[in-house]
C-alpha cells in the first residue's frame, strides 16, 4: 500500500505528506502472548489494519508501526517482548518530532494494545503537543466501539477474547487457530473492571503480578474471556464501525 512511509522514496514521501494534508497515522501495538489461538502480533495487526483502512479513504500518511508495547504481565509465556514505558514515551516523541520537521502537524495514534498502552501514549502525546505545536488524537478500539459492543453481544474486554478474535478472523483469518481456542469467562469482581464500557464504580487498572498472570496462563493458556463465541460476521461489523469513526476523525483534522 503506497500510503506506508517506508515504501516510498524521500521525494515520494514529500508528495505523500502534501496529499495527507499534514496528517499521519502511527499504528502502535505489542508483541505478546495471545493465548493458543491468536498470534503474538495480534495487537499490532489490529492497529495496522485500521491504519490501512483509514488511509485508503483519506490519503493520510501511515508511519511504520511501533510493534512493541508495555507487556510485563504477559512475560509468563514465550514470545512476549515488553519495553519499559519511559523508553516508549521517548521513542514515540522522537518519531513525532522527526515527522513534525517535515510538515506533519496532526497525528492519529492507533492503539491496538488496549488500556496498557494508553498511559504512556498519553504522556508522549501531551509532551509533543506542548513542545512541538502539533495536534494528537489517540484512537483506541475499545473506547471507539462502545456504541456497538452490546449490540454485537460481546462480553467484557479481556485478553484474546471474542472481540479481538472476531476482528482477527475477519482481517487475518489465516493467522487464527480456532481449534485451539478455549474460554476463561470473566468473573465479576466487586468494584473493579478492566472494560472501558463498564458503567459502574470501579478501581483503575494495574497490570497483573507475575504470580497472578502465571496462574491464569497455566490454567487457560493466556486467555481471559470467551473466544469460542467469536465470529467473522461480528468482526466485520466491528471493523467497519471503527474505520468509519477513524475516517471521520482524520477528515476533521484535514479541514484545519
Amino acid at each position: 500500500m503506497k500510503n506506508w512511509l517506508q515504501e516510498n522514496t524521500w521525494e515520494e514521501a514529500k508528495e505523500l505528506i502534501a496529499k495527507s494534508k499534514g496528517v499521519a497515522i502511527i499504528p502502535i501495538g505489542s508483541i505478546e502472548q495471545h493465548a493458543r489461538h491468536l498470534p503474538v502480533g495480534t495487537d499490532s495487526y489490529v492497529a495496522i489494519t485500521l491504519a490501512e483502512a483509514g488511509a485508503l479513504e483519506t490519503n493520510a500518511l501511515i508511519v511504520p508501526p511501533m510493534w512493541f508495547g508495555w507487556s510485563p504481565h504477559h512475560m509468563v509465556l514465550p514470545g512476549t517482548i515488553t519495553i519499559r514505558p519511559e523508553v516508549l514515551v521517548e521513542y514515540l516523541f522522537d518519531v513525532i518530532k522527526s515527522l513534525s520537521a517535515h510538515g506533519i502537524d496532526k497525528f492519529v495514534l492507533i492503539n491496538g494494545h488496549r488500556i496498557v498502552n494508553i498511559i504512556w501514549m498519553q504522556i508522549a502525546a501531551e509532551k509533543a503537543q506542548r513542545e512541538l505545536d502539533v495536534v494528537i488524537k489517540i484512537f483506541d478500539p475499545a473506547y471507539m466501539s462502545k456504541d456497538i459492543v452490546d449490540t454485537l453481544g460481546f462480553g467484557p474486554v479481556g485478553h484474546a477474547e471474542e472481540v479481538e478474535t472476531s476482528h482477527m478472523i475477519y482481517r487475518y483469518e489465516d493467522l487464527v487457530h480456532m481449534d485451539k481456542a478455549v474460554d476463561n469467562p470473566i468473573k465479576a469482581t466487586n468494584l473493579y473492571s478492566v472494560d472501558p464500557n463498564y458503567s459502574h464504580d470501579t478501581l483503575c487498572y494495574v497490570p497483573s503480578t507475575f504470580k497472578t498472570a502465571k496462574a491464569h496462563a497455566e490454567e487457560f493458556g493466556g486467555v481471559t474471556g470467551s473466544p469460542t463465541k467469536a465470529s467473522k460476521d461480528k468482526g466485520e461489523i466491528y471493523h467497519k464501525h471503527l474505520v468509519k469513526n477513524l475516517v471521520s476523525i482524520i477528515q476533521e483534522l484535514q479541514k484545519d
